[in-house]
Parts: C-alpha cells; sequence; structure tokens
C-alpha cells in the first residue's frame, strides 16, 4: 500500500481514472456525459468509463472498473451508490472521487463535497487521499447510516421515480403515508457495558455526520472511529414528526454530548419484534443487528485542507 501522499502525488501526475455513475440516481442519467467530459478536460485518463442503466449492475460495474488498476476511482450518484464503491474499495490502494448526484448526498456533505460537479471535478484536480472509517452492520460495510424501522420501511417504499422528479421531498411524503399505520417499537442498545432502552418509531447508527441532507450534530464525522446510535421521537407520532423538524433545523448546533446521542465504537441492537434495517438506502434484512466500526477502512479524495485523523 502507498502512503496516503504517495496515492495523492501518483493521481495528481498520472491523472490514471476510471468512472462509474449510477444513471439512474436523480441527476446521474443527466450529468453522466458531463463528468465524463469534464474529467478529459481536466487532464484525466479514463481507463473504463460505466454509466450503470439497469438495476444490479452497479457492483459488476465496479469491478470493471478496479480491474482496469486506476489510481482513482470516480463515482457518481446517490448514497447507495457512495456506498458500495466504498465497500468495493475498503482496505485496497485505490482512492474513491465522488461526484454526489443523488437526493441527499450525506457522505459526501460529511467529507465537505458539496453538490454540483464543479466543486466536485475541482476537488479530484487539487484535492488530497485522507482515510475515513467505514461502519459494518452484521457483515455489510457502510459509509453513512443505518436506520432501523420506519425509516428503513420509507427507503424500501419510496418510488424512484418521484425522487428523481422531486428530489428529498419524496422521503416526507413517503413517511406521511405509512406513518399512519406504524406501530412504535420497543429498541434496546447495548454497548459499553450499557442497555439503552428507546420507545420509538425509529432509530438510526450513523458513521458520518449528515442524515437527509443536514448535518446530525455540530461534531459528527466519518474519522473519529465512532458511531452514533440515536432514536428520533418517542411513541407518539406527533412527536416523531417534532423531532424529525427539530433535528433538520437545530442538528448544526447540537453535539454527541447531549441526549439522545450514544456515540461508541461497537454496539448491539434490537427491538421487540423483528425490524426491516436499511443501509445508505438499501435494505438489509432486519434487527437484531451488531454494528461496528472499521477505522480508516477507506481512501477517499477529499479537499485539500480537509482534516485527516
Amino acid at each position: 500500500m502507498r502512503t496516503k501522499q504517495e496515492l495523492t502525488e501518483d493521481i495528481r501526475r498520472e491523472r490514471r481514472a476510471a468512472l462509474v455513475v449510477n444513471a439512474r440516481s436523480r441527476r446521474g442519467r443527466q450529468l453522466y456525459a458531463d463528468a465524463h467530459a469534464r474529467l478529459l478536460a481536466a487532464g484525466f485518463t479514463l481507463l473504463g468509463a460505466y454509466a450503470v442503466d439497469r438495476p444490479g449492475e452497479l457492483e459488476n460495474s465496479l469491478a470493471a472498473a478496479l480491474a482496469h488498476k486506476p489510481d482513482l476511482l470516480v463515482a457518481g450518484g446517490g448514497d447507495g451508490t457512495i456506498s458500495t464503491a466504498g465497500r468495493m474499495l475498503a482496505h485496497r490502494d485505490v482512492a474513491l472521487g465522488l461526484l454526489p448526484l443523488g437526493t441527499t448526498n450525506n457522505f459526501a456533505r460529511t467529507v465537505r463535497i458539496e453538490p454540483g460537479l464543479d466543486q466536485a471535478i475541482a476537488t479530484l484536480v487539487d484535492g488530497k487521499v485522507i482515510d475515513v472509517d467505514l461502519g459494518i452492520a452484521g457483515d455489510m460495510p457502510f459509509t453513512n447510516h443505518v436506520g432501523v424501522g420506519l425509516s428503513a420501511e420509507i427507503m424500501i417504499n419510496v418510488p424512484s421515480r418521484l425522487k428523481r422528479v422531486i428530489g428529498r421531498i419524496a422521503y416526507p411524503i413517503t413517511a406521511l403515508g405509512l406513518l399512519t399505520r406504524h406501530r412504535p417499537l420497543r429498541a434496546t442498545v447495548r454497548a459499553d457495558g450499557r442497555e439503552i432502552i428507546f420507545k420509538t418509531h425509529q432509530v438510526y447508527v450513523a458513521n458520518g455526520g449528515f442524515h437527509a441532507g443536514r448535518p446530525i450534530t455540530a461534531d459528527a464525522h466519518a474519522d473519529d472511529r465512532l458511531l452514533v446510535a440515536y432514536p428520533v421521537g418517542g411513541s407518539g407520532k406527533l412527536h416523531l414528526l417534532r423531532e424529525t423538524a427539530r433535528n433538520a433545523l437545530t442538528g448544526h448546533r447540537r453535539t454527541l454530548r447531549e441526549q439522545p446521542f450514544l456515540a461508541v465504537g461497537e454496539l448491539w441492537l434490537e427491538t421487540d419484534r423483528p425490524a426491516q434495517v436499511e443501509v445508505d438506502g438499501e435494505p438489509c434484512g432486519e434487527t437484531p443487528l451488531r454494528v461496528a466500526v472499521d477505522p480508516n477502512a477507506l481512501r477517499i479524495m477529499a479537499p485539500a485542507d480537509s482534516p485527516d485523523l
């Protein structure tokens, strides 16, 4: 494995890259050709380029891109696409470049890459390689978060066409439809010798610092060897709606030391009945579930002034 500085220098000097864009993501189909042209204009040699437009092809396209042995694999899409790429690049001597083309782009925001092709391409040209943590849910690595309960049912049921048309508003619209018949969970989290019980409709375990495109807290990020577990609201549906709005509006002012956040390196989560689980927007079985941190598992191309712990 090269050092991060050596890999940065090789990317800047050799410009050997591969491109994989999920054309089924909100902006992927529209911006694939533009991203391809801009990378070439920036001096990158694209050893392989893939626009994925059919379900089930993403992993095969990422594997084909990796077979070219690029120094930089550029992945375009939403959080599910980025998480899949991160899982496949874990502990490899390849940096992941991000083109945030999805609905909420939580992981890209966590590593300070704002949505917008101009900013993303500039980071690939002028940035540096850093390493960040991955989470592991059961045996599934992930970049950003695990959702249990109502949030997982929303991810499973939100129409993909609706996401492409109206963006992140598709999630609350779907949530309102599901909430009328959803029963709260009794969720138990065991970590660091403690047992914490929540009565809630949904629980999150985050590796990154953003959820639904908004900060979780001011000090949550993907390079601190910590997971952040927290419920949203209690058993009442009005409380859930109120807390969802509060989190979106005040996350940037809250810290991990406040209730109800639990910051740990590993936890066990179970519920009073099997509950649906989603990992970065993709269905991933049911509870009970072990979630842990894989420290510094993923190399990414980040802005040149990014902290790197």
